[in-house]
């Protein structure tokens, strides 16, 4: 499994970028399926990686915000391949599906990795023992190292040979080849930094790599956005969006670009190493990313309460050589929980521990998945300019199909929807919410969006204790 932070759809080729140069990842979705509406539970990390990780939606696994920990009795499914089907499972990079202070100081006691190199990013929680990517650099680069600590995410363009990305290819090449002399089944997870901001981490020999006259210009809304759109605009953690000119969004999307370049070559070397070793044939891949970056785009950085298709639309990408068609493209509502149930049934493991989990070998056998809606779930889940979650809290809640797509915000007693028609305007200018025309299809989103809170509700913890009456002190209320 191989998964990226912060990485849009519309950057591999695959799915019809012309301005980043993805051939190593066009070429594995070529060669099995490509998921063409694959939608976050979530549109911040932790929230969603628990979501992947455990295989339920964002209420069921209580995960809510980006400084969340996941609860102690969740069981995340690399813990089944490992107990229950003898898989030697490992970790390269980035988990986040608790906090990182947590992460830093311990692991979940239900991870289930038997190697865990673990590395949040590659300035951040240097000194903690479970810094895989930092005791490599300690050993092998110590004037990185030091530069590292030194300067933080204001060290700029690493070097390729102790790039965070090119650690993790080579730790999962240096794994893939020991598993060959094995005869025991493997799940190994290849977690990428990049292309999260502040996007100048890039090694510089990639900045030739993209054509920057084929950059695209951010998409500006044409209706009146929602008050709690408009507040991230203005308190976005990266910056105002009015407070940046046209280059200074250009320079992010070069360096967004450049990142997707270099990680797409690290990708290239892992299944080059499958080939080597003959496991090709034999070895399920998955390509996913948490969620995604708005660029700029409808007056946005990064992501948050807005839920656009330039957030909360991941790429995804299966090929296993025998069950995935090569060439196929699944048009079916994957979720990121769905990677869960996915690789238990690939190992032969009942799914009954994420009944919400699809397995996206028969979803994209079928072309269709159990659910009528796919779900995204905003619970005042990231951070404004200072550090701080929003106040009053900001939630959103989006259920699409194949074609429409609904969002309600809510703040503040407040509450506003956008609903877009996907395949007339999929870059999501126009709310036709209220349009008399749309009302059928609004209405039947808006039950999915009911449906889905009802449950949330049911699954809240309680926060009344309760003292029930006994035999004794039963009231008779019967009258009659």
């Amino acid at each position: 499994m191989i998964m990226t932070d912060q990485q849009r759809r519309d950057t591999l080729g695959i799915y019809g970028c012309d301005w980043i140069p993805t051939p190593n990842l066009d070429r594995l979705g070529e060669a099995g399926t490509v998921f063409a509406h694959c939608t976050v539970d979530n549109p911040i990390c932790t929230p969603s990686r628990a979501s992947i990780f455990t295989g339920k939606p964002v209420p069921d696994h209580a995960v809510r915000r980006v400084h969340d920990n996941l609860p102690a009795e969740e069981v995340l499914f690399t813990k089944r391949l490992r107990q229950e089907a003898g898989y030697r499972t490992a970790l390269f990079g980035k988990l986040h599906v608790s906090s990182r202070v947590q992460e830093e100081r311990e692991r979940h006691p239900h991870d289930g990795f038997d190697i865990y190199e673990w590395c949040l990013e590659p300035s951040v929680s240097m000194q903690s023992p479970l810094n895989g990517y930092a005791a490599w650099l300690r050993e092998t680069a110590p004037d990185f190292f030091a530069a590292l600590q030194r300067n933080g995410r204001k060290e700029l363009h690493h070097p390729e040979a102790v790039h965070m990305s090119k650690w993790a290819a080579d730790r999962t090449i240096t794994f893939i080849q020991s598993m060959k002399a094995e005869r025991q089944p493997f799940f190994c997870l290849m977690s990428l930094f990049d292309p999260h901001d502040p996007y100048e981490d890039y090694p510089l020999t990639f900045r030739n790599c993209i054509d920057a006259a084929k950059i695209p210009d951010p998409v500006v809304s044409r209706t009146t956005q929602p008050g709690c759109v408009r507040q991230e605009q203005q308190g976005s953690y990266l910056g105002r969006f009015s407070d940046f000119s046209p280059e200074e969004i250009r320079k992010i999307r070069l360096g967004y670009a450049a990142s997707i370049a270099f990680l797409d070559v690290q990708v290239g070397r892992v299944l080059a190493a499958l080939d080597e070793a003959e496991m090709t044939e034999d070895t399920l891949v998955i390509f996913i990313s948490d969620h995604g970056d708005q660029l700029g785009d409808h007056g946005l950085f990064v992501k948050g309460v807005a839920l656009y298709e330039p957030t909360v639309g991941v790429p995804l990408l299966l090929r296993w050589p025998g069950r995935t068609i090569a060439g196929t493209r699944c048009t079916a509502l994957a979720q990121g929980r769905d990677v869960a149930a996915t690789c238990l049934a690939a190992a032969g493991l009942d799914t009954r521990s994420c009944p919400e989990s699809e397995d996206l070998v028969v979803m994209a056998s079928r072309n269709a998945a159990r659910r009528s809606s796919a779900i995204c779930a905003y619970r005042n889940s990231g951070v404004n300019d200072s550090g701080s979650f929003w106040d009053p809290p900001m939630l959103a809640t989006m259920a699409r199909d194949q074609r429409f797509k609904l969002t309600l915000y809510t703040s503040g007693g407040l509450s506003e929807r956008e609903l877009f028609d996907l395949q007339t305007d999929p870059q999501e200018t126009i709310n036709l919410s209220g349009d008399p025309d749309y009302t059928e299809i609004e209405i039947k989103l808006l039950n999915d969006i009911a449906a889905f809170l009802h449950n949330e509700a049911a699954t809240a913890t309680p926060r009344a204790t309760s003292s029930i009456p006994n035999a004794i002190q039963r009231l008779q209320n019967r009258i009659k």
